[in-house]
Parts: structure tokens; C-alpha cells; sequence
């Protein structure tokens, strides 16, 4: 079957795009941390060094502005005379003052005189400055960097869904997974069947969102996430499944996405992985291979078979008929 266009791709990157935002686009300016963090990274590098470049060099223009306007430049070796700034004579010397000033490194050759009042509201004006653009770009940064996404990429899911009985019924079943010996706290999972659908009054809904029932009203979705666990949706008569059969999975045309959520236990940050499996990506009358398996004094998983399934005997039946 050709490959046809996901809602949400395998490695849960959601395939929407936003256009013709209008003036709505003014939007992402008053947010503009917000902003800056969703940028990638090439962007935020850009705009790291330009916005220090830029300040930097309007700032040395400024100290170099004071000297000029009252003559430091031409008087800068005479020493009966007292500058603004002490050894500022051009330009490079006028930002490496600054830079000195500004990195509090202090070689002790720049520096101001008292008899510089324009000089001193600069300096103030450049420290509030320097911290208000440190404090912004750097805790931007480090947002940045900080944030759990990374986290997700050692959070597996199957790459197929099957549809086998358990327990006499018939279910629809995933598995999920934690690479990471640190646990996920108060991990949660959703399940989320998109597809289209028509209203008894005409209106087409082209993605509607169908909740798929993993175990709320018994706690089956709160995961205890410290081995591979297989997620279990039973199809039953409130399920959108119940008319699903054998042969009607081969011409249905949905998805099912699949949300991860929970806490990073080494930062206590919130985490959400996602993916998402397509009809051809149902396996009727299948069911997973066992992962775990008992070693001396310990439960050893073994991920290569985290993927694999096997045909069990399945009745080709929806479960309405």
C-alpha cells in the first residue's frame, strides 16, 4: 500500500503547518523567550552572537563617541591631561575598554577618571544593560538546553500495533518501553484515533479526535515504566473499533496516536513522547514476542525482540459480529 501522509510521523513530530497567520503573526513578538527557545538551534546560535556582536560594537562606538567629543584622542599621551578614560586613543582601544569593563577582567590600564560625569552614566547605563542581555539570552540558552525532549528519543514504542484476544477478549495492543535506568514518574499514556467521519447533519470533520480507552476507569493507564509494558485497548461495544474486522482493517483508513507523559526523575521536568500507527501498521491476530526474562538475581530485557510479534489463532471477526 502506498505510504500516505501522517497526522503524527513514527518519532512523533506532528506534521502541521501554520499559514496565513495575518497580523496574528505579532503574536510571536510578545512571546519572544517563548519564542527564541522553539527557534532551532542554527537560529538561536545566529542570534546569540549577533545580538552580543551588535551591543558590543555600539557600545565601544559610544565610549570612543565620549573620547572623541572631548578630544581624548588627540591628547591621549599627554600626560598633564586627564581623559575620560585613561589609554583610550582609537577605536580598538575604545572596545577593548569596553570589553574589559563589560567581562570585569580589569587588566588595569583602561580606566575612568572621576572627572567624567558622561563617562559614569555610560558605565551605568552599560551594566544595566550587559545584565538585562545576559540574563535573556543566557537563561534562553539554557532553557534550551535543559528541556527534556532529548529525554524522549530513550522512550520506545513498538513499530506496529497488533489485534489478538487476552483474557477472552479482543484487544488492541502496543508496547512501550524505557531505555534509561532513571525512572519516568507519574508516567500517563493517551491513545487518540484520528480519522474522518460525517455528522448525521452533513458537516465532514477531516481529523476527527476519537479517545481510545487504555484503562481509565481501572488505573491501567498510570505506568509503573521500569520494563517493557504492553498497553492493552479493549475493543468492545464503546470502542470506535467494535464493527473492525479482518477484512474491513485492509480498506479503514485511520490513525492512532500515542502520548507518553510523565516526570524526568532527574530533573523533574515534564517529558511527552509521541508516535503514531496507521492502518497498515495494525497486525491482526499477532501478539508480541516476551522481552524479559530471569537471570541470577535479576530480570534482564532483551530489546532486540522489543519489536517482534508472532500470528496466534484469531477469529477474523469484528467483535459486533
Amino acid at each position: 500500500r502506498r505510504e500516505r501522509q501522517r497526522f503524527v510521523d513514527k518519532n512523533g513530530r506532528c506534521n502541521v503547518q501554520h499559514g496565513n497567520l495575518g497580523g496574528e503573526s505579532s503574536r510571536y513578538l510578545s512571546d519572544l523567550f517563548t519564542t527564541l527557545v522553539d527557534l532551532k538551534w542554527r537560529w538561536n546560535l545566529l542570534i546569540f552572537l549577533l545580538t552580543y556582536t551588535v551591543a558590543w560594537l555600539v557600545m565601544a562606538s559610544m565610549w570612543w563617541g565620549i573620547a572623541y567629543l572631548r578630544g581624548d584622542l588627540h591628547r591621549a599621551h599627554d600626560g598633564t591631561y586627564s581623559p575620560c578614560v585613561a589609554n583610550v586613543y582609537n577605536f580598538p582601544s575604545a572596545f577593548l575598554f569596553f570589553i574589559e569593563t563589560e567581562a570585569t577582567i580589569g587588566y588595569g590600564h583602561r580606566y575612568i577618571t572621576e572627572r567624567c560625569p558622561e563617562g559614569i552614566v555610560l558605565f551605568l547605563f552599560q551594566s544595566l544593560l550587559g545584565s538585562i542581555v545576559d540574563a535573556f539570552l543566557i537563561g534562553c540558552m539554557f532553557i534550551k538546553m535543559s528541556q527534556p525532549k532529548k529525554r524522549a528519543e530513550t522512550l520506545m514504542f513498538s513499530h506496529a500495533a497488533v489485534v489478538s484476544q487476552r483474557d477472552g477478549k479482543l484487544c488492541l495492543m502496543f508496547r512501550v518501553g524505557n531505555l534509561r535506568n532513571s525512572h519516568m514518574v507519574s508516567a500517563q499514556i493517551r491513545c487518540k484515533l484520528i480519522k474522518s467521519r460525517q455528522t448525521p447533519e452533513g458537516e465532514f470533520l477531516p481529523l476527527d479526535q476519537c479517545e481510545l480507552d487504555v484503562g481509565f476507569g481501572t488505573g491501567a493507564d498510570q505506568l509503573f515504566l521500569v520494563s517493557p509494558l504492553t498497553i492493552c485497548h479493549e475493543i468492545n461495544s464503546k470502542s470506535p473499533f467494535f464493527c473492525l474486522s479482518q477484512r474491513s482493517l485492509r480498506s479503514e483508513q485511520f490513525e492512532i496516536v500515542v502520548i507518553l507523559e510523565g516526570i524526568v526523575e532527574t530533573t523533574g521536568m515534564t517529558c511527552q513522547a509521541r508516535t503514531s500507527y496507521t492502518e497498515d501498521e495494525v497486525l491482526w491476530g499477532h501478539r508480541f514476542l516476551p522481552v524479559m526474562s530471569l537471570e541470577d538475581g535479576f530480570f534482564r530485557v532483551d530489546y532486540s525482540q522489543f519489536h517482534a510479534t508472532f500470528e496466534v489463532p484469531t477469529p477474523p471477526y469484528s467483535v459486533k459480529e
